[in-house]
């Protein structure tokens, strides 16, 4: 009797599925860290790219970059005034000023070819360089003007009001590096040290397939039971605010050989998500046609409320997202899984949401066995942070998620949770 060959993959989704109808049928599931720890191990940070600086602001630096000089290159004025020898203005006030001859006025952009001398000033503007011979600059404001002097009404250190050379960056400094995210201040500092183009982590393109017989798109008529497919834009909006690029392949309808076409066409980009057709309904045929197509599934089905008909797939090192279809479900686990698969593909180093302490407001029950995801509006009290859930948690809601700001995790052993007790919230607003 011949003995039957199984590549490893195979060994496991045998004991891990059970065949049914011709299709494997998980009987068990995983954790939230164990999905997460599956999909992030097989998550290949995507190459560089050359761009211009004005297109940089949010990407991640794919170079390290050092000053090529100081900066600023010279000693200068920081604010308008007159530069003296601290010297010659010792005891001025303004009951007593200092009488100082004007030899030149000098604006930014120019070197002075004079030298200051003893009881001489030059008129300077901020950010000129400092011309020879002075150490200090004097204020415009404690001084009065003459036809050919200046009037000097206050005493000066020397060096006061002078910012000095690499007084910002040395020659030689690290200023940013791999792996820094681009705010307007580090775009700012790669203009100073004169780099226009830099290589940035690509963003990677992310095609969405959404599938359903009621489905239909914004601005269609709704007619009979048909309702508009919202995941289409909600997930379109996660992926534009992670930094990747969202590419709507539209919505299949319920047969197999539509659902197959438009797959083709998202295998085709750099990730691939699918809402809906995933669970054991007799119309869920994107686990089957992605089967077909040769995608490796590594997981399906995670012990978590909302969201466990979630899987995860390879297809030639690219990962592929099968979300459930009700709209909360989608998007909370678009935060766990794909939003940190998406970073980690854009050279981030910081994949997930801040979760902070706060305290429940309300009791909280769930079933054993699941970590859930509540949506919550936390906010700020005289004793720390205070969250309460948003109403009905029902994975339809979408008017819930409208309301939160973040999500309340309560652990998989937990049955119930008190008020009064800290809990762990996931933050969903940046700017809280």
């Amino acid at each position: 009797m011949s003995r039957e060959i199984l590549s490893p993959i195979d060994q496991w989704n045998k004991t891990f599925f059970t065949t049914h109808d011709l299709c494997y049928t998980p009987f068990a599931m995983i954790t939230v860290d164990e999905a997460t720890d599956q999909i992030l191990l097989r998550i290949i940070p995507l190459g560089c790219e050359r761009v211009s600086i004005l297109e940089s602001l949010g990407r991640v630096m794919g170079e390290d970059i050092r000053a090529p000089r100081d900066i600023p290159p010279l000693d200068n004025a920081g604010m308008d005034g007159y530069a003296v020898r601290h010297e010659d203005i010792r005891g001025a006030s303004e009951k007593a000023p200092v009488r100082l001859e004007v030899i030149e006025d000098l604006r930014a952009g120019f070197l002075s070819e004079k030298t200051v001398g003893k009881e001489q000033a030059i008129r300077i503007m901020t950010g000129a360089p400092i011309p020879g011979g002075a150490d200090a600059v004097i204020p415009v404001e404690e001084t009065e003007r003459g036809n050919g002097f200046v009037f000097i009404q206050a005493t000066a250190s020397a060096g006061q009001h002078i910012r000095r050379a690499g007084e910002d960056v040395k020659e030689g400094d690290w200023v940013i590096s791999r792996g820094d995210i681009l705010r307007p201040s580090e775009v700012g500092m790669l203009a100073s040290v004169g780099r226009p183009y830099i290589s940035v982590h690509q963003r990677p393109l992310v095609a969405i397939l959404c599938t359903g017989e009621e489905l239909v798109d914004v601005g269609e008529t709704l007619d009979g039971a048909k309702i508009v497919s919202s995941n289409s834009y909600t997930l379109a909006a996660q992926v534009k605010e992670c930094g990747a690029i969202p590419v709507q392949l539209g919505i299949a309808k319920d047969r197999k050989e539509e659902i197959k076409e438009k797959v083709l066409q998202g295998l085709r980009a750099d990730v691939f998500i699918s809402s809906a057709g995933v669970s054991v309904g007799d119309y869920d045929f994107v686990r089957d046609v992605l089967r077909e197509l040769g995608v490796e599934m590594i997981f399906w089905r995670v012990a978590m409320k909302p969201g466990k008909p979630v899987a995860f797939w390879i297809f030639g090192g690219k990962p592929v997202f099968s979300l459930p279809g009700n709209p909360v479900s989608s998007m909370v686990t678009f935060e766990q899984f794909v939003r940190p698969a998406l970073l980690k593909m854009m050279g981030h180093r910081r994949l997930f949401r801040p979760v902070v302490e706060a305290f429940l407001e309300e009791e909280i029950q769930k079933e054993p066995g699941k970590r859930h995801f509540v949506r919550a509006m936390i906010s700020s009290g005289m004793d720390g942070y205070r969250v309460t859930a948003t109403g009905p948690q029902g994975s339809g809601i979408l008017s819930s998620m409208v309301r939160a700001n973040g999500l309340i995790i309560i652990p998989e052993d937990r049955e119930v949770v008190r008020a009064g007790e800290k809990v762990g919230v996931q933050l969903l607003d940046r700017n809280f």
